[in-house]
């Protein structure tokens, strides 16, 4: 096939001529997706403690009355929360696509850069100088410790994908080796830690959340806007350069887009794999190989799935709740399996 050829083949189709394998237009698979996202929305801020029917839930979000003790439970704590799950899901499914299709590895998520060690030694290291003290300055340690290590990352490995995937596994083992010593030498240290360690949206949408979320929606446009961009260099570098494509100016701009995205969302809630790790591989077969419809796809199931594992994880115990983080893991392994089984390792 000539670089033409191939290069036609990754250029993504419009809407009008943009069919799935099955014949479904892309565009009414995205326009199923985000109703299906509402509805979930609306069925997870009524689920709780205390229930709120979904109707109650809609009057509550458009026809607000104070006095009512459910619109208050709606507006105060559950419509927040619902924004931050659809929030932090959106990117680290991004996010994750991001890192899959950048170092063309399937297996890739976020934390594959050192972003969620780094964040977690920024945390241990901030509690140790007693510098991490409340949500605000967890949220800074943790976003600066993050960029940083991905930064590290991507000094080290930024003239090949396998010496970027080798360079993040070798600094996370780094990191977290030096993060555990801290807290064996300092107890207290491990308090504000495991708050934070175990992924969870429990009693975080009452943090300050106006920047990590406006850094969240930035960087999904920007990956929108990078992702005609990656489709060219998905071809392979060479195949890029022929095209007339700046490859170095794309990766650093990815990387940027990975970093904050999964820095931010996993400052805001901790921890929380396979999020990132298994959307990517759900839409890619719709998809069809356009990085700009896998781009939308994930916006969309990404949430979609940190949802759904919320719920979960409010109702899972009688007592008290499940770390959102726990029940991705296992939504995660079944999906992963799942995927893989029925599509093959190579539509993977």
């Amino acid at each position: 096939m000539t670089v033409a050829g191939r290069a036609s083949r990754a250029a993504p189709t419009g809407p009008e001529t943009a069919p799935t394998k099955r014949g479904v237009p892309r565009i009414g698979l995205l326009v199923g997706g985000l109703v299906l996202l509402a509805a979930v929305a609306v069925v997870s801020i009524g689920v709780g403690v205390r229930p709120v029917p979904p109707m109650e839930v809609v009057r509550a979000l458009f026809d607000f009355h104070g006095t009512d003790d459910d619109h208050v439970v709606v507006r105060d704590v559950r419509a927040p929360r619902a924004l931050l799950a659809i929030a932090v899901g959106a990117a680290l499914a991004v996010a994750g696509a991001l890192i899959q299709t950048l170092a063309r590895n399937p297996l890739a998520e976020p934390g594959i850069l050192g972003v969620t060690a780094g964040a977690g030694f920024a945390i241990t290291l901030g509690s140790a100088l007693g510098l991490a003290g409340g949500q605000a300055g967890e949220l800074g340690f943790a976003v600066t410790g993050s960029v940083l290590a991905a930064l590290l990352v991507a000094a080290v490995g930024r003239h090949s994908p396998l010496r970027l995937v080798l360079a993040g596994v070798a600094l996370t083992a780094v990191l977290n080796g030096v993060a555990l010593g801290l807290r064996l030498i300092f107890p207290d240290v491990f308090d504000t830690y495991r708050f934070w360690s175990v992924g969870s949206l429990a009693a975080r949408e009452q943090a300050p959340l106006a920047l990590p979320l406006t850094a969240i929606a930035v960087c999904l446009i920007g990956a929108l806007l990078l992702s005609r961009a990656l489709d060219v260099l998905s071809l392979g570098e060479s195949v890029a350069h022929t095209l007339g494509a700046g490859v170095a100016r794309v990766r650093a701009a990815a990387l940027v887009l990975i970093t904050v995205l999964s820095g931010a969302a996993t400052a805001v809630a901790g921890p929380i794999l396979f999020v990132g790790l298994i959307v990517p591989h759900l839409v890619r077969r719709p998809a069809g190989g356009s990085v700009p419809w896998l781009i939308l796809y994930t916006m969309v199931l990404g949430p979609i799935l940190l949802l759904v594992a919320d719920m979960g994880a409010r109702v899972l115990l009688p007592t008290g709740e499940v770390p959102v983080a726990i029940v991705t893991a296992f939504l995660g392994g079944p999906m992963l399996i799942w995927a893989v089984r029925r599509h093959g390792v190579g539509a993977l």
